[in-house]
């Protein structure tokens, strides 16, 4: 028995390992989001965000149009007149018109699917590599990202962050340069601080996305707490009035 615990004990050392090690591969530590699900001005905004920079080539399939309405606290002619750019009925899921075709020849593959991308990556990846992109002369579409090598987008939202470079370091045992710090040289038409936000706002959005009943679960667990105090204090009413007269 013993020996079984020390075996799991050292997969799981190694898998903390390779998982940290992959972190430092992939551009070091994670910036912290700093969302707030319970901002709804937030969740607003970055509905409008990732609707007008990311759901031209990324699908939210889990999520409709109508239940972001209830969720977000927008009427459904706001949401079909603001945030709906397919033609998609209000009670249809949110889906891109871009083909498999046309994914596969514009960026190599289909753009993947970003409901469940806070589940997946959390809110901290996804903030960071929002903000990590930089121009790389060398990637087929002009940009690389610093988080995640060789990326296969572009930076949806470099008009509003600007053009960023990166300031590479020594090169590594295999003589690999690999970038240490990024620098906007070109201001884009919001701040650093407006940028910073809109980032959050977007990063928002998708951890709602990924799982839309968690704004409801939170209000609804205060009424749980609530009755189940409510069922103990009857509880112990009943068994006193069942057991005051037993000596």
């Amino acid at each position: 028995m013993t020996k079984k615990w020390f075996a799991l004990l050292a997969a799981a050392g190694t898998a903390l390992l390779f998982s940290t090690a992959a972190l430092a591969s992939g551009g070091g530590s994670l910036q912290q989001a700093g969302n707030d699900l319970t901002d709804r001005a937030s969740l607003q905004r970055g509905a409008q965000a990732y609707m007008s920079y990311c759901s031209g080539c990324h699908s939210l399939k889990y999520l409709r149009y109508s239940r972001m309405a209830s969720d977000l606290g927008l009427s459904e002619d706001q949401v079909m007149a603001n945030l709906n750019f397919t033609g998609a009925k209000v009670g249809e899921q949110i889906l891109v018109t871009m083909s498999k075709e046309q994914g596969d020849k514009w960026f190599g593959k289909m753009p993947p699917d970003l409901s469940l991308i806070s589940r997946v990556r959390g809110t901290d990846w996804i903030y960071t590599y929002l903000k990590s992109f930089y121009l790389d002369e060398s990637r087929p579409l002009g940009w690389n990202n610093k988080l995640f090598p060789n990326a296969s987008m572009p930076n949806p939202l470099w008009e509003l962050q600007g053009l960023q470079h990166a300031e590479f370091g020594e090169p590594d045992v295999a003589g690999e340069r690999h970038p240490e710090r990024l620098v906007v040289t070109s201001p884009g038409s919001v701040s650093a601080a407006e940028y910073d936000q809109t980032v959050r706002d977007i990063t928002n959005f998708l951890e709602y996305a990924g799982e839309p009943a968690v704004l409801k679960r939170q209000s609804m667990g205060v009424w749980v707490v609530l009755f189940l105090a409510l069922l103990a204090f009857l509880a112990y009413l009943l068994k006193n009035e069942y057991w005051k007269d037993v000596h």
